[in-house]
């Protein structure tokens, strides 16, 4: 079933979804069976697998030289996929990303996806990878996510790379990432919005934030979207913020402001018990407004730590 056929088949409801890392290359799927068998409680209509492009390590070779060697730390998207699929009968969103992927790549990638029978795919431009600097397109590949969206509308109506082939189109449902505070690559929330206006003209039919903190900034963001004629669904990020360094890390890593009442409680508590418990009201707290709001769906990036998220989404499910 499509995400957002799961919206339209109860307005009223808001739903619960998980997003959830791929283990280290090395790991077991039993390490995503544990992080997901309790939050199954909750019923999740889909859940989310992200993919990390290939990065690049330099080992030293005998003559002293250095060899670039390509990497790809956590593998195994497509099968984690077919795996929840089976074990839990709900839907699996993969990540689709541009960089590492040619155009003819990305269209046996979603070959191999519709095949599974796999309905919905989140579609984005990707990270730049760590000493690149900044995003570098792959060769014959798609430069941003708008151009990804657009070669999956295409095969949904049934135009494939080969202008040769009159095939049956697919089916998916095209999720896409948005940005309430703005990407940290636009120059401000107006071209920010542009782009996201550009990926729904493609062919995008659901929004799922970056995490925030502030949901007056979500509030904002979706008043600045209707503004700008997108219509489409638009479900909210989440992540507890529950650890001392994180007050430091993800706003360099993600490019957001964390409130001062947040920041003070988090420095303020006694310990760390007492630190994440602060991040844990935060978030619940959050997560009622959205509901009480409105919102499709509350989406909580899990980051392998499903006893917190259990923890909120008892506490507002």
């Amino acid at each position: 079933m499509k995400v957002t056929q799961y919206f339209e088949s109860s307005p009223e409801r808001t739903f619960i979804s998980f997003e959830i890392l791929p283990p280290l290359k090395g790991g077991s799927i039993e390490e995503i069976f544990k992080t997901l068998d309790p939050l199954m409680e909750f019923k999740p209509p889909f859940i989310d697998v992200t993919y990390h492009r290939e990065d690049f390590e330099y080992n030293k070779t005998p003559n002293g030289h250095y060899e670039k060697v390509a990497i790809r730390k956590r593998p195994g998207t497509v099968g984690i996929c077919a795996s929840i699929m089976h074990r839990y009968g709900v839907d699996a969103v993969p990540h689709l990303i541009c960089g590492g992927f040619t155009k003819s790549e990305t269209e046996s990638a979603l070959i191999d996806l519709s095949f599974l029978n796999i309905k919905n795919v989140l579609a984005l431009r990707g990270d730049a990878r760590k000493f690149d600097g900044k995003f570098i397109p792959t060769p014959h590949g798609n430069n941003y996510a708008s151009d990804l969206v657009e070669q999956i509308s295409n095969m949904n109506k049934g135009n494939f790379l080969d202008t040769r082939i009159n095939g049956k189109g697919t089916d998916f449902c095209i999720g896409i990432a948005g940005y309430p505070e703005k990407h940290f690559e636009a120059a401000n929330m107006e071209l920010d919005l542009k782009w996201t206006k550009a990926k729904i003209d493609a062919g995008a039919n659901y929004i799922v934030t970056q995490m925030f903190f502030d949901n007056q900034k979500f509030f904002d963001y979706v008043k600045a979207c209707r503004a700008i004629g997108i219509n489409v669904p638009i479900v909210p990020g989440l992540k507890p913020l529950t650890k001392l360094y994180q007050l430091t890390s993800i706003p360099r890593i993600f490019s957001i402001d964390l409130p001062e009442d947040l920041v003070n409680g988090i420095m303020n508590a006694k310990n760390a018990e007492a630190r994440k418990q602060v991040g844990i009201e935060w978030c619940i707290q959050q997560s009622k407004e959205l509901k009480a709001f409105g919102v499709p769906c509350l989406h909580y990036y899990t980051m392998g730590d499903e006893d917190t998220i259990f923890k909120i989404v008892e506490a507002v499910d």
